[in-house]
């Protein structure tokens, strides 16, 4: 696949695949996630690769999610995916390869790029990093693991308070929620990545993956959850509720979720 919205790039067995969308603070749209899905796929079963890292071009922003320009109902573009886009492939695939996928995260991870934040098995951060959730302030919401897997990474208590409040956090406070493993200066941010991945790198490729799967099958019953939980939120997402968020950012105005509550 020739790849638009993302860079792929192999270097000393490591593969970092790079979400190429700064100008729309690495929003994803249709093909960014199918491109990522491919890129995973080919990197996960790739024998040469021992760690895939997953982050997003220039300063401002590791990933923001969904497009909210691509987003009126249903998400735009093509054929996969419940909700227009296939998110839950994307995640699935994130969860199955059997390599650990490490976050390298530059400024905003916010909606949707914190789902990929969390599902990553490792994140770092620069210290410079912004971490939060929008869902519920745009008439949308995660309801698979980023809402379940959350909470076992961050405790329930907090999760709810992410997704409730929409508050944002800074690296220093997610990596004390347990969100981020390690902060460092930006500057410092590629080396410390580098640093990680070469210490995995040097591990049994068999026992990595062996001890992914053991960790992923403790929650794996969040998939089916997920699944059923998409289906519900492609119905959502079709109602003059889901569809204010969105209308409100276009007319630079608060939304008004409750006037249509019936």
């Amino acid at each position: 696949m020739e790849f638009q919205d993302i860079i792929y790039e192999v270097e000393n067995h490591t593969a970092t695949i790079t979400i190429n969308r700064p100008e729309v603070y690495n929003a994803f749209r249709y093909r960014t996630v199918v491109e990522l899905i491919e890129a995973l796929y080919d990197a996960g079963y790739d024998k040469d690769i021992g760690s895939i890292v997953l982050t997003g071009a220039g300063e401002k922003a590791f990933c923001t999610g969904g497009d909210q320009k691509n987003h009126d109902g249903q998400y735009q573009g093509g054929n996969r995916g419940t909700v227009g886009m296939p998110v839950e492939q994307l995640h699935a695939a994130i969860r199955d390869m059997p390599k650990p996928v490490i976050a390298k995260v530059r400024g905003y991870a916010i909606g949707g790029g914190n789902v990929l934040a969390t599902l990553c098995d490792l994140t770092l951060a620069a210290d410079t990093a912004i971490f939060g959730q929008v869902g519920p302030k745009m008439g949308s919401v995660d309801p698979g693991y980023g809402t379940a897997l959350l909470a076992r990474c961050v405790g329930e208590k907090k999760a709810r308070e992410i997704w409730y409040l929409c508050r944002r956090y800074s690296a220093q406070e997610a990596c004390d929620m347990g969100l981020v493993n390690k902060v460092v200066p930006a500057a410092e941010l590629d080396a410390e990545v580098r640093r990680w991945c070469d210490e995995i790198n040097e591990k049994s490729p068999t026992a990595i993956a062996l001890a992914k799967t053991s960790f992923n099958a403790d929650s794996e019953n969040i998939k089916g959850i997920g699944g059923l939980a998409f289906q519900a939120l492609r119905l959502y997402y079709g109602t003059e509720e889901s569809k204010e968020g969105v209308t409100a950012l276009n007319e630079k105005r608060k939304p008004d979720f409750r006037k249509h509550v019936k």
